[in-house]
């Protein structure tokens, strides 16, 4: 697929995407839009939370179906996800009578009181609340993904979905073999909404504490020299949060950023070494770093609309994320294999 691309002036690219929930949807536009264009090719993808979901959908429907059957695996996702929101209004949607009894507890706890859902996550653990660790997203999963096909060898994108093992606090990427709907749900476990995952023994939290996303196995492990990051969670506000709940979201947001912002300052300092020319040769390699941000969007909505999964919703997500990707492609697909198009130690550093 390398060789291919590199012989017809096909610009191969990774993707670094980040979790976000619903806000998900607006990377789902973003990929929707990059794999129309035949100029580009995707070699790896490295996502947490939200985003190891969207890659390996992603990632799923292009090897079933190539460039159309990606774009086809995303929108049935995402409609499935839809669906989860209407379960309180389906009495007869055959959904299992233990998950309905349970989605409606959990909004009659937490419907009401959203804005201080923080505060009553610290008091009612999922272990409580949620005793038989009821999660229909996983089964969204399994509807939607052959997980067999992502462990192939021949599966044609490399994939590497991170989560945080809750004993030693240590990053975990999981890589082809290891390819699951449970490594996804790891990827995704928020620890005051879901039970940790355990996966061989161990247990895992949301990948977003130690990389959101990670991305040295990219550099690790790809050849092509272009990440393009899908920004969900904000890097930067501009008013200060004063209320309790919006203290607790701009901590969140700093907190999952954090793993993000120490990999782009060992960047920033690597790419410096190579431009002052102290390093030469192939000891190390120049990284070329792009951004797709939702800031735009995502901080002009509510905490809560991480939760939003009406389909009107998620469809407007989807197209700004078109929109944004679209003005990116047309600004930056030239300088692809040649400069980075985010100024690194002014965004990140």
């Amino acid at each position: 697929m390398k060789r291919s691309a590199a012989n017809t002036g096909v610009k191969s690219v990774n993707l670094a995407l980040q979790g976000g929930g619903a806000h998900g949807a607006f990377t789902w536009g973003v990929l929707d839009r990059l794999v129309e264009d035949e100029s580009l090719t995707v070699e790896g993808i490295s996502a947490t939370s939200a985003g190891a979901m969207n890659g390996a959908v992603f990632t799923y429907g292009y090897t079933v179906g190539g460039r159309n059957g990606a774009k086809r695996a995303l929108e049935e996702f995402w409609r499935r996800v839809s669906q989860i929101g209407k379960v309180m209004q389906l009495e007869d949607s055959g959904w299992h009578k233990e998950w309905q009894n349970y989605w409606r507890s959990y909004m009659r706890m937490f419907q009401p009181v959203f804005e201080i859902m923080g505060r009553m996550t610290y008091l009612v653990s999922p272990y409580e609340f949620n005793p038989l660790n009821i999660n229909p997203l996983k089964d969204v999963l399994e509807e939607s993904i052959d997980f067999k096909l992502l462990r192939r060898a021949d599966c044609p994108l490399k994939l590497f979905l991170s989560a945080t093992n809750v004993r030693t606090g240590k990053i975990k990427v999981f890589e082809r073999e290891e390819l699951s709907a449970e490594a996804v749900m790891a990827s995704a476990c928020l620890p005051m909404l879901f039970q940790a995952v355990e996966i061989d023994g161990e247990h895992y939290w949301d990948g977003g504490y130690m990389g959101n996303p990670a991305l040295y196995p990219l550099i690790y492990n790809c050849e092509s020299r272009d990440i393009i990051i899908v920004h969900i969670n904000p890097l930067e506000r501009r008013e200060l949060p004063k209320a309790a709940f919006e203290i607790l979201n701009r901590m969140n947001e700093i907190s999952f950023n954090s793993s993000l912002m120490r990999e782009m300052r060992a960047i920033g300092f690597i790419t410096k070494l190579i431009d002052d020319g102290v390093v030469t040769g192939e000891a190390l390699h120049r990284m070329f770093i792009h951004s797709i941000s939702a800031d735009e969007i995502t901080t002009k909505l509510g905490v809560t609309s991480t939760f939003n999964a009406d389909w009107q919703f998620l469809c407007g997500l989807r197209d700004h994320g078109r929109r944004f990707a679209d003005t990116w492609i047309t600004a930056n697909r030239d300088r692809l294999g040649k400069e980075s198009t985010v100024d690194i130690r002014q965004i990140y550093l």
